[in-house]
């Protein structure tokens, strides 16, 4: 996914010196592409005041000054984790990364969608590849967890061996990585959430990690598609292993929430506001099934309330990424005071003392904001 509508992003002064008429002029993948550039160049603005206590976390035996990460989709290629980092973010995701570089799918391949708050991306896990992104990492000091989201090349004959090359190429850098099967966007990848790919996936995967230096947290990122019967299969898988958590989730191939709207009949994955009642639903459902393995929450947040409930249906940590489109930079400090006042409204001391209060609303359909 590319960062499609910048307008927001140019309310911040750091970036004033790009003009959000020219912006708004441009392609969306140019305009992503200009952001991108300002971030590596300094422009980007800085946190003003540490994260309060509330929001400490730790996360697979990372400490996390606060839960709130940038999802995967925005660095692709790993040019601007320490910009992301000294925003504020808790964690920064780079990628999705493949062995070898790829364009991705024709253009045009992103599509937004205004009167939801959505966004349309078929992008392909376009990236410059493993060594690029190596060579940008390598050495770099990142005042966040740095997660590295390793995916696998259309064309190749064995999608497992390039999740293997991942882990293999990043240990040692990461403070976790993150094994991307759920994007809709590159044919034939979702089927590694079934049962016997998932085990030859996941017990490669480990057995890779094994060989590294130190044991970096894997991640399994999954679909917000799939029905209870293939979320009962995934948890055994899961749990049968030693992986250290889940990541839920990744875009959505329905188009219910948006019916009717422009854009909407485009193919490829939906995120933002129109996939947080499904992907929050996921959510609650796995938290169910997997106890208290690790969770991040991901898919549709847009407000401190919807952060909110992601803890609320079972995450320990949460990433946003979509709604940056439409509320700009800002709208991290906006959620990460919101999750402060609702930890001291509720009479506790910590974020981690919220999670999962409300999982079976969310899981039965009950709850909403």
């Amino acid at each position: 996914m590319i960062f499609s509508a910048l307008s927001p992003l140019l309310r911040l002064p750091a970036l004033s010196a790009l003009s959000q008429q020219a912006l708004l002029k441009m392609d969306a993948e140019t305009a992503h592409g200009a952001t991108i550039a300002a971030l590596r160049l300094g422009m980007a603005p800085e946190q003003a005041q540490a994260d309060g206590a509330e929001l400490r976390t730790t996360l697979c035996g990372l400490e996390l000054t606060n839960p709130v990460g940038m999802a995967a989709g925005f660095d692709k290629n790993a040019e601007v984790p320490r910009p992301l980092a000294r925003m504020g973010f808790g964690m920064v995701e780079i990628g999705t990364v493949t062995p070898r570089p790829q364009t991705g799918n024709p253009k045009p391949r992103l599509f937004r969608l205004p009167a939801a708050q959505g966004v349309i991306n078929r992008m392909g896990f376009n990236n410059e590849g493993h060594d690029a992104a190596f060579a940008r990492l390598k050495g770099l000091r990142v005042p966040a967890a740095l997660g590295v989201n390793i995916g696998a090349n259309k064309d190749s004959e064995d999608f497992v061996a390039d999740y293997v090359a991942g882990v293999l190429k990043f240990a040692d850098l990461a403070d976790y990585l993150t094994a991307n099967v759920s994007s809709p966007n590159t044919p034939g990848l979702r089927n590694l959430q079934a049962d016997e790919a998932l085990r030859r996936l996941l017990g490669e995967l480990l057995a890779a990690r094994a060989k590294a230096k130190t044991r970096v947290p894997v991640f399994l990122k999954i679909a917000p598609d799939l029905d209870e019967a293939a979320l009962d299969v995934i948890a055994k898988v899961v749990l049968s292993t030693d992986l250290d958590g889940l990541i839920v989730s990744n875009t959505t191939i329905t188009r219910d929430s948006v019916a009717g709207q422009d854009n909407a009949e485009e193919t490829g994955g939906l995120s933002g506001k129109p996939l947080f009642d499904l992907s929050t639903r996921k959510l609650a459902q796995m938290r169910q099934r997997v106890g208290d393995l690790p969770i991040i929450g991901v898919g549709g947040i847009h407000s401190p309330q919807s952060a909110l409930a992601k803890f609320e249906a079972g995450a320990n940590a949460v990433q946003l990424y979509s709604a940056l489109v439409y509320g700009g930079l800002d709208l991290l400090d906006t959620i990460k005071r919101g999750l402060v006042s609702a930890v001291r409204a509720q009479g506790k001391t910590n974020i981690a003392q919220l999670v999962g209060s409300r999982t079976a609303d969310w899981a039965d359909g009950k709850a909403s904001l």
